[in-house]
Order: C-alpha cells, then structure tokens, then sequence
C-alpha cells in the first residue's frame, strides 16, 4: 500500500492561539511512497482571518490584512482541505503550534479535531532534536545542515516551506527504505568483505588525558543544561567502584 505523506504548514495572525490569532494561509504538499506529486496535486490557500496580524507576526509573513480581504473564510476552505489530508500522515514542523490552530479553527466549525482525519501526525522538530540534541533545529538550520537551498524564502511561506520540509525530511531519513531490502552479500562479495578487513591496519586505542575527560565531562555538563536532563552518555559511563572497607 502506498505511503501517502502531507507536509503541512501554517501561517498565523500572531503567536499565540489563546490571544483570539487566525490562521491565513495553509499549504499541504503530497509525497507518495517518498516521491513529490505533481504541483496540481499540492494544496495553498490564503485565508481571511478577519482581524489583523500582530506586528511580529506580518514581519515574518508579510501578508496584510489589505492582501487578505477578499480571500475566503477558512469555513470555505475546510471541506476540500480535510478532504486533501484524510487518511494521510501530516508531517510538521513544530507540529504542536500548527496542529494548536488546526484544532481552534476547526473546532469553531464543530468540525472535530485534525487527528480525526489523519492516520497520524509527525513533528519533524521533535525528529531533529532527537538527531541533534544542544543543536539549533529551525528550519532554516535544518536546510542549511542538510544542504538544502533556501535561497528563494525571504520571507515565512507556507507553501515554500512545505516544500523546503519535504527535502529536510527526505534528508532526516535517508536509508529508511533499506530496510525493506535484503542486503545480503553474495559468496563473491563476503569473501572481498574480508579480504578488505584482513587488509587493515590494527585499531590504536589511545586513553584520554585528565584534561582530555575534564573537558568532556565540562560538554556533559553543558548537554545537561540544555536538555534539562542527564545526558545518555553518562548513563554508559562505568560506575566509579565503591571504596574497600
């Protein structure tokens, strides 16, 4: 059966949801079996929010309350928005923040919740964090560290956003598909295995120094303070013997 991904994202009046903000554009891009349909086949709506942005917010999108005016009602666009996403895996980045306004907006249509609709939902933040603890995960910072060209945002977007999403998680999970493949080497191909591994030189061990683990365990310290937890290096790390009676 195919894989049917939406990469979803949203555009708001501001940040936060409790404080009355809309959402005024939404974009879903469609990957079947990690392939990218056809443009006709991706979603991207602007939406009247009928309110204005806050300040902070109309610098990141640039969409003014003028531009918006005449788009429709998210109540217009509901029926073929759920009807893209039913069934699919939505794929987010921070996906608490979007799937936060999805569920305000459909909620004041009595439409239920998005989770409803979608087989699941994927937090593309929470996959870098777990990639790369201490590190910064934005999008953008995601593009960058896979090498993904994002010369063309200068400002928020949620359909080039989309799309920028869908190559930083091709990127993410690179060599999922082998495990749906067998990989096991013929008799030709384990006999040259060896003969490499015969080949190379014996593995040097070198113990650290006292300054070498003082400025590791000074990294640890740090790991602990970001994440706000102990780092799983130290759960490997031997415990010190107790002392002899």
């Amino acid at each position: 059966m195919a894989q049917r991904l939406i990469f979803l994202d949203t555009e708001t009046t501001g940040l936060r949801v409790e404080d009355g903000n809309r959402i005024l554009e939404i974009a879903a891009v469609e990957m079947i079996d990690r392939k990218l349909s056809a443009p006709d086949r991706h979603l991207h709506r602007y939406i009247n929010p009928g309110r204005d942005s806050e300040e902070g917010a109309l610098n990141v999108h640039g969409l003014t309350t003028q531009f918006l005016a005449d788009k429709p009602k998210f109540a217009a666009i509901v029926d073929e928005f759920l009807e893209f996403v039913r069934g699919s895996e939505l794929i987010i980045h921070n996906a608490p923040f979007d799937v936060g306004y999805l569920n305000m907006e459909l909620g004041l249509l009595g439409r239920g919740k998005i989770e409803d609709y979608v087989e699941r939902v994927t937090d593309t933040l929470k996959m870098a964090k777990d990639l790369w603890p201490g590190k910064r995960n934005s999008l953008d910072a995601l593009c960058d560290r896979y090498e993904v060209d994002r010369s063309g945002r200068t400002l928020h977007g949620a359909l080039i956003d989309c799309e920028l999403l869908a190559e930083v998680y091709m990127a993410m999970t690179r060599g999922q598909d082998s495990l749906l493949i067998d990989f096991e080497p013929t008799k030709e191909e384990a006999a040259a295995n060896a003969a490499r591994r015969s080949m190379r030189a014996p593995l040097m061990i070198t113990q650290p120094s006292a300054e070498d683990l003082a400025l590791h365990h000074a990294y640890l310290d740090e790991l602990d303070k970001i994440n706000k937890a102990d780092c799983l290096w130290r759960t490997l790390e031997p415990k010190p013997a107790a002392p002899e009676a």
